[in-house]
């Protein structure tokens, strides 16, 4: 039997179910945004060789590598042991691993932590987004998929705040903020239930009848990885680019991060909306074109306003973007396979983070910040024009 969100009108967030499956998506941003902060003290406390001083920059995007090679595993696992018990798991092994750096003595022992805690996303986020496509369907799904947006949004922008504050009492304060889901422990294990298996009727009634796994969903995750690289452009690139710009001060960054992040929840909020009024394509064409337009604002204009004008369209594209590939990813996959589904938009997120950098920071140093964020706006508005067009061509269909 599959069961859905009961009343299809009802707001997503009177459903303790999304609320708890919100409340995970946003322990993504944790992940990261809470250890940044700590970095400078933990550059100080190990100071000495340059190998501390690589392992200290490997902290922020190891997590993120791990999660690339456990997710297949974990999809695989979700799929024929269920979800619940791997989503519980994840989240104690994330209490665990998280905190475990207020009191490891060496820098390696962080590390091997920080992978830990890497594994323990890959089942959160796996399960997470299996759950989605197991209890909602239709307009509750697209209204999860954007509320999931929004929560990362919004979590980063407070687990920041909090890390950062904690950062200025002592360096691994920040290091604390992993235990926060402990409080929430209790009510994930009262809400989330693994849900008994679709019967042959009730398969043969959705698109996804034969059980097969849909090819389109592979190019779906893949989009959503380019997506994820472009953006991810912003926070591990905008110090620099401010600091070359005479802005650095850390509240300036800080603020801009803020900006971005606060106007990518927002928009998220907008998407349900905004889809049942122009569809997927016309939806993209506007989250991309966003994106193109803040890029080209960040680089073009110098005046000091045109920095958080330039975050803000940046973040709302991107949060515009992101749903529809969850969403439609999650509703071409039969129940049997939506832990094959978690697992590699939860990858195709993860390496998109991972492989921004490396492609961006040979990209600024050859180039220079004006060429580049010329042409990723370029990129950007060609995806843009192709979603435009493919609206277009719907409408004309209709």
């Amino acid at each position: 039997m599959r069961l859905t969100n009961e009343l299809e009108d009802r707001p997503i967030w009177r459903d303790p179910r999304a609320i708890s499956l919100m409340m995970a998506a946003s322990l993504t941003v944790m992940t990261a945004a809470t250890i940044s902060p700590a970095l400078p003290g933990l550059e100080r406390q190990f100071a000495g060789n340059e190998t501390n001083a690589l392992l200290i920059r490997l902290l922020v995007p190891a997590p993120s590598l791990a999660v690339v090679l456990v997710a297949p595993w974990c999809g695989a696992i979700a799929d024929r042991s269920g979800r619940r018990r791997m989503l519980l798991a994840g989240l104690i092994l994330f209490i665990i691993s998280g905190s475990a750096g207020l009191v490891l003595p060496t820098l390696p022992l962080i590390m091997v932590s920080r992978l830990c805690l890497g594994v323990s996303l890959a089942m959160i986020m796996t399960a997470q987004s299996a759950l989605i496509g197991d209890y909602f369907s239709g307009r509750a799904l697209h209204a999860i998929s954007s509320g999931q947006v929004s929560a990362r949004n919004f979590g980063g922008f407070v687990f920041i705040l909090i890390a950062g504050l904690l950062a200025t009492v002592e360096p691994r304060l920040p290091f604390a903020v992993y235990v926060l889901p402990a409080l929430a422990l209790p009510f994930f294990w009262r809400v989330i239930v693994d849900l008994p298996s679709s019967t042959p009727a009730e398969q043969s009634s959705t698109t996804s009848s034969s059980g097969r796994f849909r090819p389109v969903v592979y190019l779906l995750a893949f989009g959503q990885m380019v997506i994820t690289t472009l953006f991810f452009v912003m926070p591990t690139q905008l110090p620099f680019f401010l600091s070359g710009q005479g802005y650095s001060s850390p509240a300036v960054t800080g603020t801009a991060l803020g900006t971005l992040m606060l106007a990518g929840g927002g928009a998220a909020l907008c998407y349900p909306h905004l889809r049942e009024a122009i569809g997927h394509a016309g939806n993209w064409a506007c989250g991309f074109g966003l994106m193109a337009t803040g890029f080209a604002i960040l680089v073009t204009i110098e005046a000091g306003t045109a920095v958080f004008i330039g975050c803000a369209a940046i973040g709302a594209g991107y949060a515009l973007a992101t749903p529809g590939f969850i969403a439609i990813s999650l509703g071409l996959t039969p129940p049997s396979r939506r832990g094959k589904t978690g697992a590699l938009l939860t990858a195709s997120v993860f390496l998109g983070q991972f492989l921004s950098p490396l492609i961006s920071s040979p990209a600024i140093s050859e180039w220079g910040w004006r060429v580049s964020g010329i042409g990723l706006a370029a990129v950007l508005g060609i995806l843009a024009l192709i979603s435009g067009l493919a609206f277009r061509h719907l409408v004309r269909e209709v």
